[in-house]
């Protein structure tokens, strides 16, 4: 078997509100939640096999632009099946998304968190493989 994409683990200010706000727009469901290893607190939030694991440290964590830092992290991808039901919910969010595009395999938008972390999400829905 490949190696598959288990996890990401991802800095926030706040995880809770967070994963409820990948819960609304992606049916997702908190799996864990409790103190990290490293001090702090961590909340995963995903599907039965892939999460998110979203920490925030004991101190509360500077915001910074990740994309600008080597081995940065700039953006989460998701797979969705209806990609304009996820464009509303992250409008009911009070974000704006943006970068639209169709090409192929498919179309997506990218928007980011409330989190002033300048962490992207891009959604994205393909069809199915043949």
């Amino acid at each position: 078997m490949p190696g598959m994409l288990e996890h990401a683990n991802v800095t926030v200010t706040d995880p809770s509100a967070s994963a409820a706000m990948l819960e609304r727009l992606f049916d997702w469901q908190v799996r864990w939640e409790g103190p990290s290893l490293m001090g702090g607190r961590t909340v995963h939030v995903g599907t039965d096999s892939h999460y998110v694991a979203l920490y925030t440290p004991p101190e509360a964590p500077e915001p910074m632009a990740d994309a600008d830092r080597l081995g940065g992290l700039q953006h989460l991808g998701i797979l969705v099946d209806d990609l304009d039901l996820i464009e509303t919910r992250v409008r009911a969010e009070g974000i704006e998304p943006y970068s639209f595009m169709t090409y192929d395999p498919g179309s997506r938008f990218y928007f980011n968190d409330h989190d002033g972390a300048g962490l992207g999400h891009r959604a994205a829905c393909h069809p199915p493989a043949r």
